[in-house]
């Protein structure tokens, strides 16, 4: 069908329907505001997706999030999805690093930590000189490493501090931005100098501030929740989509690719191709809510120095590979999986154990593993065909976890621009593309390619981006 032709322009399009660009139309649309939302390809979610087979459900992209935004909980509650949040089992706050040659359970507490062997000796005493690190020069953007080696030193930088970047960033901890990927570590030390005396400090403050009755011993009142509960939906993350795609209804087009965007007087025009036949739309707003390589594309005649910024920001490809097991086959995992620190110098980022973490993904006591391939230190692993990954994630799991039976059901899914890599300068260049864009009003972008990767970021961008542009129209 052709696009429709209008006499007066749309009030906002959006560009990209994955979660940052629906959770815009859906707030302009739950404030009464006119808005259409394009999605070049025939599903809406993006990354997003849940896929049901053989006993198995499973996630393409996101595994889950935690429950700890209110913008998410905010948009549960307006889809009516908040009676079907489910956390994860309590077996998942257990995690596991592969380091010296076996998985070894990751310290939920500083005592433990002391009792742990996830470091030697001598490189938990240096984490302990951290209580005598001091800060950073002012104005000076470190690599995570940098700032994991002056505070933790070499050996926890390398196991502890590499590992939990891998599982949220699969990048280089060489490369990545301290500031850009853990804001409070930063915050931390600009405040308190030492990490572990402003952790300290900070319990205290949190503690002093409740109020008289509540705690362990006076009432039944609980603490402040701090980290959030990891959580998905009943039916998995495609619940949310599906809710929004409801929501929306017609104001969601898929298969409609915008070839173009120009400035026009009182607007912006769009050139659209869809469902094989191209349209003109025009639009007081338009927001770009697509990946940065595809914002580059669209941005490049229009201004190419704007263009070029968004197009520094760098993706890591990964390739998602589930491992599914019959019933009695190989032992039910413990915890919610393990991650590997490059220094191991292995073929598997790191694996999550499904089946434990959200018994309801599964089937008849199956086990499921959810395996990471590829990321910022390995990007042509993902180029593998599906045979040759489903392959190395068996001999992965057989070296690492010791997992020897061959699996029932098997599922890849690769995302050669994967994970967006905010690599040292990035809080540098998203201030600059925000400037330039104050050359161009009625221009946005929005996604995880510019503050925050998770879930939660784009939600929370997306919805104040959608009461910013419901206040101008």
């Amino acid at each position: 069908m052709q696009c429709p032709r209008r006499n007066n322009p749309m009030k906002v399009a959006v560009v990209g329907g994955g979660i940052s660009g629906l959770a815009v139309a859906h707030r302009l649309r739950s404030r009464g505001r006119d808005a259409v939302l394009l999605e070049s390809s025939a599903r809406l979610g993006g990354a997003v997706g849940t896929h049901a087979r053989d006993g198995y459900l499973v996630e393409q992209g996101p595994n889950s999030f935690l429950d700890r935004e209110p913008a998410t909980r905010e948009l549960a509650a307006a889809l009516n999805l908040e009676g079907r949040i489910r956390a994860a089992d309590a077996a998942a706050k257990r995690r596991y690093v592969y380091t010296r040659g076996r998985l070894r359970a990751v310290p939920a507490s500083p005592p433990a930590f002391l009792g742990s062997d996830i470091l030697p000796l001598g490189a938990k005493l240096r984490v302990m000189g951290e209580l005598f690190t001091g800060r950073a020069p002012e104005g000076v953007d470190e690599s995570l490493a940098q700032f994991g080696r002056r505070h933790l030193g070499r050996m926890a930088t390398e196991v502890l501090l590499d590992a939990v970047q891998t599982g949220i960033y699969a990048g280089d901890v060489e490369r990545l931005s301290v500031a850009a990927t853990f804001p409070p570590l930063v915050k931390l030390e600009r405040e308190h100098r030492s990490l572990i005396l402003g952790a300290i400090r900070t319990q205290k403050a949190q503690r002093k501030a409740l109020p008289a009755g509540t705690g362990v011993t006076g009432g039944t009142a609980a603490p402040p929740k701090l980290s959030g509960a990891l959580s998905s939906f009943e039916g998995g993350l495609q619940a949310l989509i599906d809710a929004l795609a409801s929501s929306l209804g017609d104001v969601a087009r898929v298969g409609a690719k915008v070839e173009g965007l120009e400035r026009v007087e009182g607007g912006w025009r769009l050139m659209v191709e869809e469902h094989g036949r191209r349209s003109e739309l025009t639009a007081e707003q338009v927001v770009l809510a697509v990946p940065a390589h595809v914002a580059t594309r669209l941005l490049q005649p229009l201004d190419a120095t704007l263009a070029a910024k968004v197009g520094e920001i760098e993706y890591a490809p990964i390739a998602v590979v589930h491992l599914g097991f019959d019933p009695g086959t190989t032992p039910a995992p413990d915890g919610f999986g393990f991650l590997v620190p490059r220094v191991e110098k292995r073929r598997l980022l790191g694996s999550i154990h499904v089946s434990t973490t959200f018994p309801f993904r599964v089937e008849g006591g199956r086990v499921l593993y959810s395996c990471m391939v590829g990321g910022a230190r390995q990007p042509d692993l993902v180029k593998l065909d599906e045979a040759a990954l489903v392959a190395l994630a068996r001999e992965e799991l057989k070296a690492l976890a010791g997992v020897t039976a061959a699996p029932s059901f098997t599922q890849v899914f690769r995302w050669p621009a994967g994970i967006p890599q905010y690599n040292v300068g990035h809080l540098e260049r998203v201030a600059a593309i925000d400037v330039a864009l104050q050359r161009w009003p009625g221009l946005h972008l929005t996604g995880n390619a510019y503050k925050g990767i998770g879930i939660n970021d784009c939600i929370r961008n997306g919805a104040l981006l959608g009461d910013a542009l419901a206040s101008e129209t």
